[in-house]
């Protein structure tokens, strides 16, 4: 048996997104810059995907903007509000996504802005009293903090942060990465200047997702080239990569009630059938369903002699999860979070991150071999 359970990582592409992503490629294969048929037939395809995802977050199709994933969101967002605002100060999380941390950090060094962390505490929740006095001491800041942490899913609250930074006129940027398509986002009425996508944290295509620009949030593009995206992001638009992005937020919300419970219980299960095989076990990060991403478990082991083999030796079994966000695979260097919040670097740690198409026969089968190999190197 082969089981994958790195859908933090990336999902498998639902077929349904497949199947309207075919139907693009061979049939709409026009410029939609162009003005003759083809290219207004496929201008006509991208704006319709616009369409489906401001109906589906509550917000006008002119404040979408198709990007190449989260990372470029995230970039533009932060790069443009500093540049084009004049802010001078920043605060965020030290356990962010790189594509936030990395990017801040450059423009500290780089003596743009100043930067400062909200404290966490050991389970990855911002200390929102701390946040409102960096913002009572540092006014015409941007406050960068993620909806969900991508390694240990911990949850912040950000209608409360967009309240906070609303009182003191804040620019509120969120990395919604791990979110979208799987919570509802209301941006009718969320107090946030900025929220990004990646179409393959939901079941839709990697190299495409969109940036959300709050209508009284005016920012000048990053990417130049063309006018493509409303003179916003310069370069001939993916497509096939916006249709599938549509599509799979679409089939997203019209069952997100239902995966969110299916999601939720094989959590719980694995949850309980790991403390049950391995009595000494934790888990990295908030648990209640309420404060935790449902798709992410995040799980400590007890300290190992060969603790690097246990995430090698999953593998052999067929067992595909992570050690730490995707982005930092194949590093030497430890997780930022699991760091952060204090987590001892003698436990190893694995990330088991699920979606709609696993089962509890999976997990069983996960389980099983999690304590094989613990057994053997424990």
């Amino acid at each position: 048996m082969k089981v994958y359970l790195d859908n933090a990582a990336t999902t498998p592409i639902d077929k349904e997104v497949l199947k309207v992503m075919v139907e693009v490629m061979e049939n709409q294969y026009g410029n939609p810059s162009s003005i003759h048929s083809h290219g207004r037939e496929v201008r006509t395809l991208v704006e319709k995907a616009r369409k489906t995802v401001s109906a589906l977050l509550n917000t006008a199709p002119a404040n979408i903007f198709f990007t190449s994933g989260g990372t470029e969101a995230d970039n533009t967002a932060i790069i443009c509000a500093i540049n084009d605002f004049g802010i001078t100060h920043a605060i965020t999380s030290n356990i962010e996504h790189h594509a936030v941390g990395h990017t801040l950090e450059m423009l500290e060094k780089t003596g743009k802005i100043k930067l400062s962390y909200v404290n966490i505490d050991a389970k990855g929740n911002i200390d929102y009293q701390h946040l409102e006095e960096l913002l009572q001491n540092n006014p015409k800041t941007l406050v960068s903090i993620m909806h969900a942490n991508n390694e240990i899913g911990t949850l912040t609250d950000i209608e409360r942060v967009g309240e906070i930074c609303e009182r003191y006129e804040a620019i509120f940027h969120s990395d919604t990465v791990q979110t979208i398509g799987h919570y509802p986002h209301d941006l009718n009425t969320l107090k946030v200047h900025f929220i990004v996508c990646a179409a393959h944290k939901l079941h839709g295509p990697k190299g495409v997702g969109f940036l959300y620009v709050n209508p009284l949030t005016k920012i000048k593009p990053m990417m130049f080239g063309g006018a493509q995206e409303r003179n916003m992001r310069g370069g001939t638009e993916n497509v096939y990569g916006i249709v599938g992005l549509a599509k799979a937020l679409e089939l997203a919300y019209a069952d997100m009630g239902m995966h969110q419970n299916y999601i939720q219980d094989l959590k719980n299960y694995m949850m309980d059938a790991l403390k049950n095989a391995i009595p000494e076990i934790s888990f990295n990060g908030e648990t209640e369903a309420e404060k935790s991403l449902y798709t992410v478990l995040n799980v400590c082991f007890p300290k190992m002699d060969m603790a690097d083999m246990l995430l090698f030796n999953l593998d052999i079994n067929g067992i595909s999860a992570s050690g730490g966000s995707a982005c930092s695979s194949g590093s030497n260097i430890g997780s930022h979070v699991l760091t952060a919040i204090g987590a001892n670097p003698d436990n190893p740690s694995i990330r088991f991150s699920f979606s709609k198409f696993n089962t509890k026969a999976e997990i069983d089968f996960v389980v099983e071999k999690v304590k094989e190999v613990f057994v053997k190197f424990g």
